[in-house]
């Protein structure tokens, strides 16, 4: 077998209406392609809900520790510090030199109290790297008593710090291992993503309908009132929608355990185990943890009806071509079989023409087929994916 240093995914999975993510209109997002509209669900959604979803296969449940996104995290050094017995004045002394040693950015360097504290946009830094800075902090704080001193101090350490923070285990967190983490920072490291998510979108013309609905209020009917108490319009979809997830696992591998990129497949098995588990519990979230808005009024629930999984070192390529001409939905058409025949046309083109070496499995509720691809329950497709990973070529 060829080594895993692509997994590949593609998703088949329908929502009937529901508004699963919308624009700054309130509409559901859509995206031109091929002869026709199309709806879609921004990877970025996507994304967010797979990182905060709780249920037996969560990332938090791996325990690796996570990420933190804020504008106020130097707050939190300080409050920490301040937790620590380090006297207020040093304490924010400390935080507001990280942020004007270049921490986060470089913005506000006259301002005090806690708007010095506060960055343009939220960050993200890993618990191990907030935990790191704090003992720092507070290990400085004790050798130097008066402000001024230590904020000298603090210059001084971050000029040297870079390398220490970057080699921190899980230093950046969970989250900046799989999707990556981009910083203006001179100290922390930005991390490259080892997931790349692309934008779901329907294999057919966009179905859309202005769901139309009042209020009724208890008590004025009760006095024969028969008029509304609101009146209120949005916009609901349905539709089949193709995913397509990548995970590059030499990155996943690097951003994990601190190691090069190139040394993934020479380390020991051990060393990939993790990437394996999260990659196990990550394809579990991408067939059955679904986005949407208005839960409540549409319980937007949905798992997966087909999953492919390809593993190689070839280069990625999606399959969404299959479907640049949209299925037909008029009476009589099956969209889910013929979804899935239009991906097993596309994936036998590429064979045919390319001849990549791919190890295939899939889940699908249908009776189906995939050009050389066993088909497994999504347990054995997750249990096979992380075998893969760890075992290596």
């Amino acid at each position: 077998m060829p080594q895993p240093r692509f997994i590949q995914i593609h998703t088949l999975q329908s929502y009937p209406a529901a508004l699963l993510n919308r624009d700054d209109a309130g509409l559901a997002k859509r995206l031109p392609m091929g002869d026709a509209i199309r709806t879609r669900i921004s990877s970025q959604c996507l994304k967010r809900h797979w990182r905060v979803a709780d249920d037996h296969h969560s990332l938090a449940s791996l325990d690796v520790p996570m990420a933190i996104r804020s504008r106020i995290t130097l707050r939190l050094i300080r409050d920490e510090l301040i937790a620590r017995n380090v006297p207020e004045e040093l304490a924010q002394a400390a935080a507001e030199a990280l942020r004007h040693g270049g921490l986060l950015d470089k913005a506000g360097k006259d301002l005090k109290g806690k708007e010095a504290l506060e960055t343009g946009q939220a960050v993200l830094l890993g618990k191990a790297e907030i935990d790191y800075l704090v003992a720092r902090c507070a290990a400085l704080a004790r050798d130097y008593k008066d402000e001024q001193a230590l904020k000298a101090a603090m210059k001084d350490f971050l000029k040297e710090e870079k390398s220490n923070i970057e080699a921190l285990k899980h230093g950046s967190g969970l989250e900046s291992a799989l999707f990556g983490r981009m910083v203006t920072s001179d100290v922390l490291a930005s991390r490259d993503a080892a997931v790349y998510v692309a934008h779901s979108f329907t294999v057919h013309e966009a179905q859309v309908e202005n769901d139309y609905f009042t209020v009724v209020d208890d008590l004025l009917r009760e006095t024969g009132e028969r008029g509304s108490a609101g009146i209120f319009d949005t916009e609901l979809a349905s539709g089949l929608y193709y995913g397509y997830v990548v995970v590059d696992v030499p990155q996943l591998v690097a951003n994990l355990e601190g190691i090069g990129v190139a040394e993934c497949f020479d380390v020991p098995c051990e060393r990939r185990a993790l990437a394996g588990q999260v990659v196990h519990n990550l394809l579990h979230l991408i067939a059955t943890v679904s986005p949407g808005a208005k839960r409540g009024s549409t319980a937007p629930f949905s798992h997966a009806s087909l999953m492919l999984v390809e593993t190689g070192d070839w280069q990625p390529r999606t399959l969404a071509g299959a479907f640049e001409t949209a299925l037909s939905m008029k009476a009589g058409t099956h969209a889910r079989h013929d979804a899935v025949a239009k991906l097993a046309g596309e994936l036998h083109k590429h064979d045919a023409a390319y001849g990549a070496s791919l190890a295939r499995r899939f889940m699908s509720l249908d009776d189906a087929s995939m050009p050389n691809a066993e088909r497994v329950s999504l347990a054995e497709l997750g249990k096979w994916t992380q075998a893969r990973i760890v075992e290596g070529a």
